[in-house]
């Protein structure tokens, strides 16, 4: 029986490999054709983009970045980078969590994770099999602005591997017993997440924090709305919100420019549906609907409190980006941090507690996150607002603000150490509007920071309001610590599955 069960597989995976050599075959065939009969097209249409000057105090810099579009609408930016014989892609497009339609929270999360589980061609075993064999990754994922595909490929498989992704993007068939299956699995994770208090506090805060702002809703949805997901809803979802006109792809590693544009003119071709033109949010930071008022979640069973303060922020791109993070790597965003310092090496109230800025293409928050046992969850609320309101008032020492730049500016370059985190980086500066010399410029930016500049930003976002204020804990005892800090809204644990 062992021995039939590893013949079967073997011989699934030759038929497999034969598929991939095959289409890559077909493949070459296409793009020496496309280059030979349709440089009016390929060539004509690839645009260069010529990287920005390196910046004066440091070397980082893009590839050259060549443009073209596709006859479906498809923006391609293609960057030639070596040595390794490796590529990496990003498709991306603002299909995001923020697009779900009205009461299906979670549908972009759900519909992303369904794409390679069929297409008219293959089905999710052959997909899987054909990605293996050469070595290759794929997949999909969601944030509240946009739905990315993911590949990374070796480059002599470039062409048969963007078939593969071209597949899954334009006719997934989503069959219905894998809607089913992912329905079940989804379900089944919620139950699970109630066992995890930090997950529930911050399914909690982020609810709280935006109201009924597209970004409160929860990017994975919940039992209410993903226990109604239908086959249908998926399909609609595809057809309606991912199309070629509002997405981008970006190519990075060992490949020609042109054939980029030759093969991603073959590999989506005929690619239709979406909407015609890039669905925006208006760029509009309110103050928070609920500043000042304390949620209280309700878990009998906990000995510890999670705790989550937020308050406004800001978009990508903003010009308050440097200053703030700045000020936040001094208050809270790293271990020798004055929040971390007076926290936990001084008062041991925690093993952790960082502070950050959220930011998303619209709006972002500013925000704290930590844990403590229930007798001292005032302790904690208190002190961290006490460090947040002192450099609210007395911004940063020059000390702090010097070394929270070099930390930033030492870190940056990994941003740009692989072909998938450049094809990510060149993503985000387009479908963000970063502006093609964000990379180049990101350390002078960040070291023309002035203690002037980070304390007009820490008086504008170290909780010039009150915070919302959201605790996770046994609300009997944790009830009365809270007092005098808002009102106080207790609900149970439950209400977030």
């Amino acid at each position: 029986m062992a021995s039939r069960k590893i013949a079967s597989v073997k011989n699934t995976v030759r038929k497999a490999a034969k598929a991939v050599r095959k289409q890559a075959t077909a493949a070459r065939k296409k793009v020496a054709q496309a280059k030979k009969a349709v440089p009016s097209r390929a060539k004509k249409l690839l645009k260069a983009v010529p990287a920005p000057k390196s910046a004066a105090t440091g070397e980082l810099k893009l590839p050259v970045l060549h443009e073209s579009i596709t006859s479906t609408g498809l923006k391609v930016i293609a960057a030639e980078r070596g040595p390794l014989p490796l590529v990496s892609v990003r498709l991306v497009m603002r299909a995001g969590g923020v697009w779900d339609p009205p009461g299906k929270d979670g549908l972009a999360d759900f519909t992303a994770r369904l794409l390679r589980r069929g297409t008219k061609r293959m089905d999710a075993d052959g997909i899987s099999e054909a990605i293996e064999f050469v070595g290759a990754s794929l997949y999909a994922g969601v944030n509240e602005d946009v739905l990315s595909v993911y590949l990374t490929t070796p480059a002599e498989h470039f062409s048969a591997m963007l078939d593969v992704l071209g597949q899954v993007v334009r006719e997934p068939t989503f069959p219905e017993q894998e809607v089913v299956d992912a329905r079940e699995r989804a379900l089944a994770q919620f139950a699970n997440d109630l066992d995890d208090p930090s997950s529930i506090a911050d399914r909690a805060f982020t609810r709280a924090v935006w109201g009924d702002h597209p970004y409160g809703r929860d990017l994975g949805g919940n039992k209410r709305t993903v226990s109604t997901f239908t086959r249908d809803d998926v399909v609609r979802f595809h057809a309606e919100c991912m199309g070629p006109k509002i997405s981008l792809l970006t190519v990075v590693g060992a490949i020609a420019p042109e054939t980029v544009a030759a093969e991603a003119e073959r590999a989506f071709a005929g690619w239709t549906g979406g909407p015609d033109a890039e669905p925006m949010l208006p760029r509009n930071q309110e103050p928070l609907a609920k500043a000042g008022t304390v949620l209280l979640v309700d878990k009998p069973d906990q000995t510890q409190s999670q705790v989550r303060l937020g308050g406004p922020g800001f978009w990508l791109g903003h010009e308050d980006y440097f200053p703030a993070t700045a000020m936040n790597i001094a208050l809270g965003g790293g271990f020798t941090s004055r929040l971390m310092n007076e926290i936990r090496v001084n008062r041991g109230l925690t093993y952790g507690v960082s502070s950050y800025f959220d930011t998303m293409s619209s709006g972002g928050i500013f925000a704290l996150s930590t844990f403590t046992k229930t007798a001292s969850t005032r302790e904690i609320i208190d002190v961290a607002l006490k460090e947040i309101h002192g450099v609210r008032d007395a911004g940063l020492k020059p000390r702090e603000l010097k070394d929270a730049q070099s930390y930033l500016a030492g870190l940056y370059p990994l941003r740009t150490e692989t072909n998938e985190s450049v094809a990510s980086v060149i993503a985000d500066m387009r479908m963000h509007g970063l502006g093609d010399d964000w990379v180049e410029k990101f350390r002078d930016r960040l070291r023309a920071v002035t203690p002037k500049d980070v304390a007009a930003a820490a008086k504008k976002y170290a909780f010039a309001d009150r915070p919302v204020i959201v605790v996770l804990g046994k609300a009997s005892e944790v009830k009365p610590l809270l007092e005098g800090l808002g009102p106080i809204t207790v609900v149970p644990a439950s209400d977030y599955e």
